[in-house]
């Protein structure tokens, strides 16, 4: 099953979003200040290409309030609207029986958007 929906996935949207962050991400780490967010974005595009049976981790990072501190900038930096977006596209694909396992992807999505340090995807 999560072949099948990986395939969807990739060919209605999952292409173009990995995409989309994987240009973000290259245009983040461009600056050296950028390149913490860069590597989030880069993290996010992995699971946007193959969201089924991926899983996300809170791991402690051993840097103290760090990643506390990026998150925060994060959010402030467009983290939450990325969220958002996710979790509008979420509430969309579960309104029918067929989307969601989609919606559920989106909302996935939606929590790693949201505070994307101190997670680790496997």
């Amino acid at each position: 099953m999560k072949i099948i929906g990986n395939i969807i996935w990739v060919v209605f949207g999952g292409f173009f979003l990995f995409l989309h962050y994987m240009i973000s991400g290259v245009l983040m780490c461009l600056t050296i200040i950028g390149i913490p967010f860069g590597i989030q974005i880069f993290k996010m595009s992995y699971i946007a290409l193959w969201p089924f049976g991926k899983e996300i981790i809170n791991v402690d990072s051993g840097t103290g309030c760090l990643s506390i501190i990026m998150n925060i900038l994060w959010i402030i930096l467009g983290g939450i609207w990325l969220a958002i977006h996710h979790f509008f596209w979420g509430i969309l694909f579960s309104i029918t029986i067929v989307g969601i396992p989609f919606g559920m992807q989106h909302f996935k999505l939606a929590r790693v958007a949201l505070l994307p340090f101190g997670k680790i995807i496997k």
